[in-house]
């Protein structure tokens, strides 16, 4: 059995804790091969549902492709900011939401519900549990990337068919995240959007529940 050291463990909470989602703090440093090796190789090694691996990843480094994912981000925050009202939606409108220029990389985690077949082990009640087998990848990623001391940023307002469009995507691949990956000038000490004030983070307390569903404030 393979045993994982106090200062092993330290270095994971470390690393869960120091996690951020970085818009603006990008260096145009390159980050090398080995590295992005690494961050994909963990990622490839999230958990899947019957094993089946569903993630692909497109790596993405041209100018050209960035600036057209970029034009749908503006389209689609436009769309977003119409959602909001008054000071929140003056807040809104004041936050850098993405990376996609500046970062040096970026990369687009898809899922291939089709990978194994239209019958897939565990997949058999809950048909998402694929998409939630990806998610799993993603955060691999991410926390691999920060222990190698490179940001990572999700850009979720960006419609699918943007992504399909630019990046060559087949119909049937369903994109899950696009991922600006770089080094950065510095990581926040507490997550951007708790730091400004956009809300607080939720007390452990207040979402546990023991045996049932218990009716709580989240306030």
């Amino acid at each position: 059995m393979l045993k994982i050291t106090q200062a092993e463990r330290d270095a994971v909470y470390k690393t869960i804790f120091n996690r951020r989602d970085v818009r603006a703090e990008f260096k145009p440093d390159t980050i090398p091969d080995d590295v992005l090796k690494r961050i994909l190789t963990a990622a490839h090694h999230a958990p899947s549902v019957g094993f089946m691996q569903p993630w692909d990843f497109v790596i993405v480094r041209s100018e050209q492709t960035k600036q057209k994912l970029k034009q749908g981000f503006i389209q689609a925050n436009a769309e977003a900011e119409t959602l909001f009202e008054g000071e929140r939606k003056a807040q809104y409108s004041a936050l850098k939401l993405e990376g996609i220029l500046e970062a040096p990389i970026g990369i687009c985690v898809t899922c291939d519900r089709t990978r194994t077949g239209p019958v897939v082990l565990g997949r058999t009640t809950n048909l998402d549990m694929d998409l939630y087998s990806s998610v799993c990848a993603v955060q691999n990623l991410w926390l691999a990337a920060r222990a190698e001391n490179i940001g990572v940023g999700w850009v979720s307002i960006l419609h699918d068919e943007v992504l399909h469009q630019t990046l060559g995507i087949p119909e049937h691949i369903v994109p899950i995240a696009y991922l600006c990956l770089g080094y950065v000038s510095k990581f926040y000490d507490q997550p951007e959007l708790e730091k400004r004030g956009w809300l607080k983070r939720q007390s452990l307390s207040s979402i546990i529940h023991e045996g049932q569903w218990q009716a709580k404030s989240h306030k």
